[in-house]
């Protein structure tokens, strides 16, 4: 039982600061993405989000400008796109749709690609 107590206290140090490792990293992510999203509230005249988690890819944070613009950044996990999102003080929508949806303003690129994957793609 000695030997039990001591392997346990001898791993939890390593334990600890693997933690406190993943824990440093994952807040520099945050603040890294924070920094995108704050980049592209000012240059869309403010912005809105929503979340939408995308499985073990990570979680896509949907940014909607202001002035209709929109795009996404993805993080590794749900908890660093909350706390990225939290950080640039982004208001947050349970879900893509009604009002919210109605902000984004599509270009002619975007129409263009939607019609050409409805038309069976680019010619070739």
């Amino acid at each position: 039982m000695a030997e039990t107590q001591q392997t346990e206290q001898s791993a939890d140090p390593d334990e600890a600061r693997a933690l406190a490792r993943r824990e440093a990293r994952d807040e520099r992510r945050a603040a890294r993405l924070a920094k995108r999203i704050g980049a592209f509230a000012r240059r869309h005249g403010g912005a809105e989000g929503q979340l939408a988690y995308l499985g073990q890819a990570g979680t896509r944070i949907v940014l909607v400008g202001a002035d209709g613009g929109w795009g996404d950044l993805v993080a590794p996990s749900h908890a660093i796109a909350s706390g990225a999102a939290e950080k640039a003080g982004l208001t947050l929508h349970e879900s893509f749709d009604g009002e919210f949806a109605a902000k984004v303003r599509t270009g002619p690129y975007e129409w263009k690609r939607m019609a050409g994957l409805q038309l069976g793609g680019r010619e070739v």
